[in-house]
């Protein structure tokens, strides 16, 4: 966060088990970065073929941003 704004988004973490699992999560976190990032929010679409990872994703992004007061 730099004066209100998102200026980057990193996950902290993302599964480990299961290989078609990370293999999910390594294609969908980008794709949601760059969608946090450009709606400088956590309402964003989820990744098609991704939805646990787009619902978890969201769901701490929101809890972070709420944190930050915005």
């Amino acid at each position: 966060m730099s004066a209100g704004k998102i200026t980057d988004v990193v996950a902290l973490q993302l599964t480990n088990e299961g290989g078609r699992s990370v293999e999910i999560s390594n294609y969908a976190a980008p794709i949601l970065r760059t969608e946090a990032l450009s709606a400088q929010s956590a309402k964003i679409q989820s990744v098609s073929g991704a939805t646990y990872t787009s619902e978890g994703y969201v769901t701490s992004l929101q809890s972070a941003l709420d944190k930050a007061g915005l």
